[in-house]
This record gives C-alpha cells, sequence and structure tokens, in this order.
C-alpha cells in the first residue's frame, strides 16, 4: 500500500527543506516541528545517517475542521512531510496521503477534508518539484 507521495529533485538537501518549507507555507501550513533526524541518531545512539529531516506540517483550518468532527484526531497529526538524501545524489521530499492516513478513523464526514489536505499537499510538492 502506497501511504505518500513523493517527488525526487537535484538540488542541495538544505535548500530543498528550505523550499519545501516555503511551498507548505505558500499552501496555508504552517512546520510546527522540524526533526533533525540525522543529528538526533548521531547524538543518541552515535550512529550515522542520511540527511533526514521530518517536517510536521499543519494547516489550522483543516485540522479545526476535522478535530469538530473527530475528537481523537490528534493523535494522527500533524501531517508528515518528509525530505531525505537519496542513494543517487538526489533529495526526495514525501508527504503523508492523507486519505491513508485517515482510513484509519472510519468517518465519512473527514473525507472532504482529506481531499483538501491532499491537494494542497500535492500543490506544495509540485512547486518544489518546479523549483528544481
Amino acid at each position: 500500500m502506497t501511504y505518500t507521495t513523493s517527488i525526487s529533485v537535484d538540488g542541495s538537501f538544505e535548500d530543498v527543506v528550505e523550499t519545501t518549507t516555503d511551498a507548505l507555507a505558500a499552501e496555508g501550513f504552517g512546520v510546527l516541528c522540524d526533526i533533525d533526524v540525522q543529528a538526533t541518531l548521531k547524538e543518541k545512539l552515535g550512529e550515522e545517517f542520511r540527511d533526514y529531516r521530518i517536517l510536521g506540517a499543519c494547516n489550522p483550518e483543516f485540522a479545526h475542521q476535522a478535530m469538530e468532527e473527530e475528537l481523537e484526531l490528534g493523535a494522527l497529526l500533524p501531517c508528515n512531510v518528509i525530505v531525505y538524501a537519496d542513494d543517487d545524489g538526489g533529495v526526495v521530499v514525501s508527504a503523508v496521503a492523507p486519505d491513508k492516513l485517515l482510513s484509519v478513523v472510519e468517518n465519512d464526514a473527514l473525507d472532504p477534508v482529506a481531499d483538501e489536505v491532499d491537494e494542497r499537499l500535492q500543490s506544495a510538492l509540485a512547486t518544489v518539484e518546479a523549483a528544481y
């Protein structure tokens, strides 16, 4: 089962992270957290790992609508967007597929919100891809 939508671009890792953050902002998403997986694994385990960031993206309007319908939905938020260096020297940007994420909830009232969030995440990915 595919649970993300991904693109691959040629660019510097940090530039792609910045472009992704800007593209998300243009679609109404704030990045609530930015987890540097590489630095965390190095610090906590002494392990080397590829450049890898997890951006916790949230659109407050859609989060509010969804939690009005399903109060426990907060356990599945925010929408994660990952940026990582691939094995070929490129950078992958991958966003969670909201319909797959929300399929565990079984609440049809969330479908329109999931569709709109998916459209906006797709648009953000297209913006990043077009920048490279």
